[in-house]
């Protein structure tokens, strides 16, 4: 059927300047020939409609095109960041194990200088007990002497 269009399309053209023929020598107009002439002019204004439609289809295709490009960018910046993102994690939790690690140390060490200073604190409270036994001792030992 498309072979047959353009041979009407012909025939249709032939038709309507042979109208406009009528129409420039003054002659009356039949029916048939204005049906003729608005036939015409729908064809001719299918025919832009048609080309308008397939320019905005090449349009579309080519919008269509871009916006996958773009979002094919969009993929892959969202996959680099994503990576970016995992790498930053991983080393938050590599410092965070090394700082935790760094804790335990300290705590081990504060507990250690703790025991060390506990440790002479209690000689040195023993040593002081000591020392007043040794006051109270010679205390007494004076008061007997003087007695």
């Amino acid at each position: 059927m498309d072979s047959m269009a353009p041979v009407a399309q012909e025939a249709l053209r032939i038709a309507v300047d042979k109208v406009v023929e009528k129409l420039k020598e003054g002659k009356k107009l039949t029916t048939k020939d204005i049906s003729l002439l608005y036939l015409g002019t729908i064809v001719n204004e299918l025919g832009g409609i048609r080309g308008e439609i397939a320019r905005l289809e090449q349009r579309m295709e080519e919008m269509n095109k871009r916006i996958d490009e773009t979002n094919k960018r969009i993929d892959t910046v969202a996959e680099s960041l994503s990576r970016r993102i995992d790498e930053t994690n991983k080393r938050i939790d590599e410092t965070n194990k090394r700082i935790d690690e760094t804790n335990k140390r300290i705590d081990a060490v504060a507990a250690e200088l703790s025991r060390r200073i506990d440790a002479p604190s209690a000689r040195l409270d023993d040593v002081q007990k000591t020392l007043l036994e040794i006051q109270r001792l010679l205390m007494e030992l004076l008061k007997t002497r003087q007695t």
